[in-house]
């Protein structure tokens, strides 16, 4: 199918929001559109057995065995329908349009029936029968050809002069159609960026480096393989997935699984499956993260684009408590990242979920995941996000990360990145981490498509995966140049250690330096400490300090004197106890370079406000970085190791960051001037 017909069937569908305009927000077309779709879809689908399904069913009618087996047999997929009725039969009888489409839609087969009913399909079609438009929206519909493959009017399968069937909507294209009505229920919608599906071409490279590692192994006679989605959306990265390894092996038997937590999007992806021979019950319904669909299970490939930034607030005691409860045998054990953003807690899941390696080395997982760059580098040392990082590199499952171009998709034009995991690292490449700067891979769209302005394409793609294996292929050159650059990769390849991205974080401190002094501010700040207050009558207090006004002090001792004797002086007593003793002096002291250094136990007391903090490399001594680094401009400070924290974080863009010089002076002045001749020429046409 060229894309002109993808785009006319899909607009044929959505012409029925002319019909919704009025009884139906925008917002609300897909509730209509989306369903009717499917059910067109599956009807099309099960149109040239669907004789023989009306004869298994009636032969079972009156017998006390479930047909649900024999039924599935006769119509030659993994659902069906027992009905007499087709929609075009439905939209001639416009009174009894709801009730036969009601009797319509109760006779698929429960898993097919299931698909709708996430729809709430019965409640839509109470509604368009309310709005007298149910009728026409079946007739729309009627007509919209979503036939596989062309048959003669015996139901015979046409063939073409190759022999092969004659091809009207595959399985493929039909992702094509879906995708295009969810993208546009997405924009009348307004939803969550990229919460709902990928771009085709940015999942045919996700798929390619995923699987490109393993292209000699999938090859092999009777290859089997399991692939896993935990964000599947409308199914499309689980289609690539299939198609790529069976276009590497025909043979191969590719297995799909999936969950997804938006009910039209899973009723789309589950139907997609059912089409396609897969299993529908494979693709589960819910919350991947509180209602795990495949507990126990483990796959050979998993991949997701999780949406980016959501918050899991509302699973969170459900997480949490995994977390908690089960640790290392959880999902969650490494660590939880903040609440509004979930991406790291989609990576550990799917984690939990790698097939574990044997003593002879087969086995293991691949994985790979789409993300913004919040996961890269969010969370301070010893964070949760920090501490997820570093479970990951510590047992040395990452192996690449590929940095995308911006405006790939269709609802946000932030720049996003693919992880790439795997728990069956080839021996030169353990311990080891690829980056790969894709961000100049792309060309400009002849027509944007929502934030999408940018598209893959296939050189692109093929260009971006080469370079990544070959990566993986001379990873150990890496080494031999005694640094992370890949010299013959244009700048566009850095490998790194694991340890690499691990750091220190140290607390540098300096002492704290006062002198002393009285004046009407130190007074002011006196009566309105709550712990003089507390300790003293502090009007009193004040009004015997008063005479001091102006005076100072160079050492906290001699200032102690004095202030003493002026309360006894007033008949006062001078109150005890840490609290008053330092809210004194943080009234009277005032912080001066030249200022007596303070002391706690013999040792300097370090000044909250000239603290400061360094990211340390994890493999360097911290006091000789505080040598080389600190003391030159700041001799007196020290580190508070008691405080140091590891942290783990991969800063892409500082990697891969050139520098330009700022443009000369004289050339931005000369552009200056040539611009505003030309402005004062375009003034002068306007004025003649």
């Amino acid at each position: 199918m060229n894309s002109s017909k993808h785009t006319e069937l899909a607009n044929h569908a959505w012409s029925v929001a002319d019909l919704l305009r009025g009884d139906y927000k925008q917002s609300d077309y897909g509730k209509v559109i989306l369903p009717f779709t499917v059910l067109r879809r599956l009807e099309c689908v099960l149109a040239p057995t669907k004789e023989k399904v009306l004869e298994v069913a009636a032969r079972y009618q009156d017998q006390d065995i479930n047909p649900d087996r024999f039924l599935r047999k006769a119509s030659g997929h993994s659902f069906y329908n027992t009905s007499t009725y087709t929609l075009k039969a439905i939209a001639g009888d416009p009174s009894h349009a709801a009730k036969y489409l009601g009797e319509y839609y109760g006779a698929f087969s429960p898993n097919a029936r299931e698909v709708l009913e996430r729809y709430d399909f019965a409640q839509q079609i109470k509604r368009l029968d309310a709005a007298n438009l149910l009728y026409q929206v079946i007739g729309r519909f009627a007509d919209l050809d979503l036939r596989p493959v062309e048959r003669d009017a015996d139901g015979n399968v046409v063939l073409g002069e190759d022999s092969k069937p004659v091809e009207i909507v595959t399985n493929h294209q039909m992702g094509y159609i879906f995708e295009e009505l969810i993208r546009r229920f997405a924009e009348q919608s307004n939803e969550t960026a990229g919460e709902h599906f990928t771009p085709r071409e940015v999942i045919r490279l996700m798929v390619n480096l995923l699987v490109a590692p393993d292209s000699d192994a999938l090859a092999l006679p009777g290859t089997v393989r399991t692939v896993m989605d935990p964000a599947c959306g409308t199914g499309g990265m689980l289609s690539a997935a299939e198609e790529h390894i069976t276009a590497l092996n025909p043979d191969a038997t590719v297995k799909v699984f999936g969950q997804e937590l938006n009910a039209e999007s899973w009723a789309i992806c589950r139907s997609d499956m059912m089409i396609k021979g897969q299993d529908p019950e494979n693709i589960k319904y819910g919350n991947s993260f509180s209602h795990d669909g495949h507990t126990g299970a483990s796959f050979d490939y998993l991949l997701a684009n999780p949406p980016f930034g959501v918050e899991w607030k509302k699973v969170k005691d459900a997480v949490e408590d995994e977390h908690e409860r089960l640790g290392e045998s959880g999902r969650f054990a490494a660590g939880l990242p903040r609440i509004n953003d979930g991406s790291l807690l989609f990576l550990q899941h799917m984690i939990s979920k790698m097939k574990p390696v044997d003593a002879s080395g087969s086995g293991g997982s691949r994985i790979a995941i789409v993300f913004n760059g919040s996961p890269l580098f969010t969370g301070a040392a010893e964070s949760g996000e920090s501490r997820i990082r570093q479970w990951i590199l510590e047992n040395d499952w990452l192996e690449g990360i590929v940095a995308l171009p911006d405006q790939l998709f269709y609802n946000t034009g932030i720049s996003t990145y693919f992880w790439v995991l795997s728990n069956r690292k080839a021996r030169d490449r353990r311990g080891k981490v690829v980056l790969l700067d894709a961000r100049d891979y792309w060309r400009k769209m002849r027509k944007s498509l929502g934030d999408k302005r940018k598209e893959l394409d296939e050189q692109h793609i093929s260009e971006i995966t080469r370079l990544y294996t070959e990566a993986l292929a001379v990873i150990d050159a890496a080494e031999k140049d005694g640094g992370h650059d890949l010299a013959d990769r244009a700048g566009k390849i850095k490998v790194f250690r694991n340890e690499d991205f691990g750091y220190r974080r140290i607390t540098v401190e300096r002492p704290l330096k006062l002198r002393f002094e009285v004046t009407e501010e130190t007074l002011a700040a006196i009566t309105a400490s709550k712990p003089i207050a507390r300790a003293t009558n502090v009007e009193e207090f004040t009004a015997a300090l008063r005479p001091l006004v102006g005076k100072s002090w160079t050492t906290k001792s001699d200032a102690w004197i004095d202030l003493k004797d002026a309360i006894v002086a007033a008949g006062l007593t001078w109150p005890t106890g840490a609290p008053f003793g330092k809210a004194l002096r943080e009234a009277v002291g005032v912080r001066d370079p030249e200022g007596e250094e303070q002391k706690v136990k013999g040792q300097p007391e370090p000044d909250p406000e000239l603290r400061d903090y360094e990211n340390v490399p994890l493999e360097e001594d911290v006091e000789e970085y505080l040598r080389r680094e600190v003391l030159p401009h700041v001799p007196d400070a020290w580190i508070d190791h008691s405080k140091t924290k590891i942290g783990y974080e991969i800063p892409f863009t500082r990697h891969f960051y050139v520098y330009k010089p700022p443009r000369p002076l004289a050339e931005i002045d000369a552009e200056l001037k040539s611009l505003e001749a030309e402005i004062q020429a375009l003034l002068g046409e306007v004025t003649k």
